[in-house]
């Protein structure tokens, strides 16, 4: 089954060839193809399968050329024109752009220079110093790569969260509807909502494993069964591997708890248990107080739990820990002495205070998309265009005047509208910590997010003075995506976590959990962190169309597995109390 995100992919791809084959204007076209394939809220390919070719042609930014190109790769597999790129530029362009500062015309230039087609020839020519022998390349930019290349490897073996749980939702589905299984849910990274998974792993709980595995490899999703066996199989579904484990009824919960993890956790756990003459495994929970050293076995002891997750915890008198918890970072003790967060849920949302339209990077207008947030039953909703400035490409950021006359059109759509609308900016945070608008433009409005986009090199030291600096300056009132990061693209910034929210809590700006799932900036560790300080946060979608609204499921998760409860974030808060907060 070809997924969005596979096309998302391709097209992208397409464009970085485009690029580092000197086209103009084309590139632009096809990432913002991309952009709306990947959030397309239903599968592509399912239409086609269908006939439905003008769906197709109607998504946003894509027009007959892009559409054909789609219905190709979606029946053949292949795009004869990307192919063909492919063979004039056989460059590793997705692995090679990982790296920070090294674009798709860099790699073009390598590549026509050098002959560097692939990750390992870029480490050897810098190795050998050949990179800064190139016109336009230095000592430094070398030193970069040299830096940054492991990093590069490493963040491509992995899968986005926001692309692998939209299909481990679909084989949950299928699962579901098979009569033989009793329950069934995800486990490992992906249930403990981390930003990118290995694989998607999902436990199904039935009496006919065999029968079970039977149907599963035989799905008509699957594009290749890797292996199967009477109690697990493993297959793949466009470039995501779902490995699936049945388990009997009885054993389902503490099959859940062992395969859910993290390994850091399941460690504290079991000792806490042997601390009370109990053993875990994911057959159960055993009583071993009476049993003699010498046992062995998984299923020695009696057995006390394993039939629900929640009572393996409560076999060793806690409460269930939340998944988004699970990473040993004092979770057990806060459940034993009864202080575990009352986390967030998507349900105690009200608004989202970043989001974009055609008026500079969007896809839509301010009128719709004021309305797809009053569908979602919010009660406000905040427009935050870019302005111009460093990191901003295509010259699509708006000049002072050009956000004072998008203001009055933010007030004239609020002021028919059943939802409070914010009148906002992105502004950019420049090297020093600056941001570059007008006292006209500030007065004129609403919320101020800012962000950084450009210098994402600095050094953890520089990067935090730079991010406590822009959290001083009273015009801003939400530190955008502080780090920059591009999950498998870019590392961005490295801070002090502990320091930002220090800074946060004391000129009373908020940090942002930036949902888009590309970024998940800040995460959750971070969260965590800054909440310790005292720092509110805001979970906001930085949306381009409407349907990315839906991107909230993610910052949601990610602000719980930073501990965050309801209060913490201005998301959830009455309009008066967020208006004051807005100044």
């Amino acid at each position: 089954m070809t997924t969005n995100a596979e096309l998302a992919a391709r097209f992208e791809e397409f464009a970085d060839l485009l690029e580092a084959d000197d086209v103009e204007y084309k590139p632009r076209a096809y990432r913002r193809a991309a952009e709306n394939i990947r959030a397309h809220p239903s599968p592509i390919a399912d239409q086609i399968a269908a006939g439905d070719h003008e769906a197709v042609e109607n998504i946003d930014g894509v027009g007959d050329v892009i559409s054909s190109k789609i219905i190709e790769y979606v029946e053949t597999g292949e795009i004869d024109e990307l192919e063909e790129l492919r063979a004039e530029l056989p460059i590793d362009i997705a692995d090679i752009t990982r790296i920070e500062g090294v674009g798709p015309k860099t790699a073009g230039t390598l590549y026509r220079e050098l002959g560097i087609q692939t990750l390992d020839d870029l480490e050897e020519a810098a190795e050998a110093g050949e990179i800064q022998s190139v016109k336009g390349f230095g000592p430094k930019t070398e030193q970069n790569i040299l830096e940054n290349v492991e990093f590069a490897r490493t963040i491509g073996q992995r899968q986005l969260l926001g692309e692998a749980r939209p299909l481990a939702d679909d084989v949950l589905a299928f699962l579901e509807s098979i009569d033989a299984v009793e329950r069934c849910e995800v486990a490992g990274s992906i249930r403990r909502w981390r930003e990118t998974i290995g694989d998607v792993d999902v436990l199904a709980a039935t009496n006919a494993g065999e029968d079970v595995v039977e149907q599963f490899v035989a799905w008509s999703s699957v594009d290749d069964e890797i292996e199967s066996g009477p109690e697990k199989a493993s297959i793949r579904i466009g470039e995501i591997r779902v490995d699936l484990r049945v388990v009997v009824p009885e054993e389902f919960g503490s099959a859940l708890q062992y395969f859910t993890g993290s390994k850091d956790h399941n460690v504290s756990l079991r000792n806490y248990a042997i601390d009370r003459e109990m053993k875990l495994n994911e057959y159960g929970a055993f009583d071993v107080s009476g049993v003699p050293d010498e046992a062995e076995g998984q299923r020695v002891g009696d057995r006390v739990a394993g039939e629900t997750e929640a009572g393996m915890y409560e076999a060793l008198g806690l409460p269930w820990i939340p998944p988004e918890l699970r990473t040993d970072r004092g979770e057990i003790a806060a459940a034993e002495n009864g202080e575990l967060p009352d986390l967030i849920t998507r349900d105690d949302i009200r608004g989202d205070l970043h989001s974009h339209t055609d008026w500079s990077d969007g896809n839509t207008s301010i009128e719709a998309m004021v309305d797809a947030a009053a569908e979602r039953g919010y009660d406000f909703f905040g427009i935050a265009d870019h302005a111009e400035g460093p990191g901003i490409v295509g010259g699509m950021g708006l000049s002072d005047t050009e956000i004072l006359e998008q203001v009055e059109e933010i007030r004239e759509v609020g002021a028919a509208a059943e939802i409070e609308v914010f009148a906002g900016i992105e502004a950019n945070v420049d090297a020093a910590g600056e941001i570059d608008l007008s006292e006209a433009v500030i007065d004129a409005l609403d919320v101020i997010v800012a962000s950084t986009h450009s210098a994402l090199g600095q050094d953890a030291e520089t990067a935090t003075e730079r991010l406590v600096h822009a959290l001083e300056n009273p015009a801003i009132d939400v530190l955008g995506h502080p780090s920059g990061r591009l999950l498998n693209d870019r590392s961005g910034l490295e801070f002090d976590a502990t320091a930002l929210g220090r800074a946060a809590a004391e000129h009373d700006t908020a940090l942002e959990v930036n949902s888009n799932p590309r970024r998940l900036d800040l995460w959750g560790s971070a969260v965590q962190a800054a909440l310790e300080e005292g720092a509110p946060i805001s979970v906001n979608t930085d949306s381009h169309q409407p349907s990315t609204l839906e991107y909230m499921r993610w910052g949601v998760h990610t602000a719980r597995r930073g501990w965050a409860e309801p209060t913490d974030v201005i998301n959830t808060w009455e309009l008066d109390d967020l208006r004051e907060f807005l100044h």
